[in-house]
């Protein structure tokens, strides 16, 4: 109840803040508002080293004097202050250049329905025990292995916020969510070898967490596995991108469809609609509906409502991911997707993770990417990676200091099984990707 009058003192805000931009003469606002509070705690090496409490808020305001667009943003909310943001923001806009596809999204493509996506469970912790949690995740992992010969730390974060968001078209909606998480850092030594590796786990309940002994413990499992790798030759080879760094393929795939990328003619996917880029039996969609999950939404940062639908499909990209101003640059509609996607999710297939490296036999287990490698202009793929050696299924031994390379269409092309292993801890959901042939460059 207290959560729900905060909400709407919020909501009450916003439109004061609309209010205020028309009185200053602007033709069209939006604003949007955040307020969150949370608790975050590191143990090391035995020890409490941090207690934070942290308390923020913020708003932002855009403002349109007809195709001339103003932005202005503050962190303190009296009445005084929001006038001046208001202020500065139809300032900006009186000075700025006219673009004719600056505006605010159509009224009919805005949000109208907000189910309860179950986003919020707030975390009563108290200090004491979350360092007692910090701690018991921090032993489990030290006390692992006896070539555990440091930590980074176990942390603990609990965080609730309410967003709130408005704009001149009659669009006012606010809404909470919590985000929780545990996770463990620790190093490895073994002779002249030293790793360091870790493991988290994060959700919108604390129930949903993993327990803090079995992330220290997978932590130092991890650590322990990738001391004394070695280099590799210089090769082709299939390779698996396990799930936890699998998603940044998907990241790179929206890259190249984003509206932005598209207008400006910097992408590999230019004028791909409608074409085959993967094999027929990747299916890519958005689910923004699921309950719980960390990127659900009903609507996107403009207010437009979002939609479960398709990216590709069969293997055929059938859709872009497009803002209102980016969709308008294309003589397009918005899809929904201002501020970016929301729980992209890629079917898995049948085989586990340990049948996965079955069907790979021979290659590279990549755990670990460095680097921004990315051409997205030219889908030119090259970043620097850490993981295994694998033959004739099972995993041989730790391998570092190699660069991974080939080209996005390539990779996307030769993709030949997606596992059931699904990282669920963030944004895009998916499990090991295997592929089928990449360039390896070692020794």
């Amino acid at each position: 109840m207290e959560n729900q009058q905060e909400i709407e003192r919020l909501k009450s805000t916003v439109a004061d803040i609309l209010s205020e931009a028309k009185q200053q003469g602007a033709t069209a606002a939006e604003a949007g508002l955040n307020t969150g509070s949370g608790l975050s705690v590191t143990a090391r090496l035995g020890d409490v080293e941090t207690i934070e409490h942290h308390r923020d808020q913020g708003l932002a305001v855009t403002v349109y004097f007809d195709h001339r667009k103003g932005s202005a943003s503050s962190n303190d909310l009296a009445p005084d202050s929001i006038k001046e943001t208001v202020r500065a923001a139809c300032s900006i806009a009186q000075y700025a250049s006219e673009d004719q596809y600056a505006g605010l999204p159509e009224k009919a493509l805005l949000a109208t329905e907000f189910p309860d996506l179950n986003l919020y469970h707030p975390w009563q912790i108290e200090v004491n025990q979350a360092i007692e949690l910090a701690l018991e995740c921090e032993d489990a992992a030290r006390s692992f292995h006896p070539e555990i010969s440091n930590s980074e730390g176990a942390s603990v974060d609990t965080y609730q916020g309410i967003n709130v968001m408005g704009n001149s078209l009659g669009f006012l909606h606010g809404s909470s969510a919590t985000r929780h998480s545990l996770s463990c850092s620790v190093l490895g030594q073994r002779g002249e070898s030293m790793q360091r590796d870790y493991w988290y786990s994060v959700a919108r309940s604390a129930a949903d967490l993993e327990s803090a002994t079995a992330i220290g413990t997978k932590a130092a499992e991890r650590t322990i596995k990738r001391l004394q790798g070695r280099s590799l030759s210089t090769r082709q080879c299939p390779v698996i991108y396990a799930a936890e760094v699998a998603g940044s393929l998907l990241g790179s795939l929206i890259s190249a469809i984003s509206g932005g990328n598209l207008y400006r003619k910097s992408s590999f996917l230019l004028d791909a609609l409608e074409q085959q880029i993967f094999p027929d039996f990747i299916h890519i969609h958005e689910q923004p509906y699921l309950l719980q999950a960390l990127g659900s939404s009903a609507f996107d940062s403009e207010g437009v409502q979002t939609k479960s639908r398709d990216l590709i499909s069969n293997g055929i990209l059938s859709s872009y991911v497009l803002s209102s101003y980016s969709a308008r640059k294309l003589g397009l509609q918005t899809t929904g997707n201002a501020g970016g996607v929301r729980n992209l999710s890629i079917d898995s297939g049948v085989d586990d993770f340990n049948a996965l490296l079955k069907k790979m036999g021979t290659g590279l287990l990549v755990t670990e990417m460095m680097g921004q490698g990315v051409n997205i202009v030219t889908g030119d793929y090259s970043r620097g990676a850490s993981g295994f050696w694998v033959e004739n299924g099972e995993i041989q031994y730790p391998v570092e200091e190699i660069t991974i390379a080939g080209n996005m269409k390539d990779m996307f092309k030769n993709i030949v099984a997606v596992g059931n292993d699904i990282d669920f801890r963030g944004n895009i959901r998916t499990g090991s990707i295997l592929v089928e042939q990449m360039s390896i460059a070692g020794e």
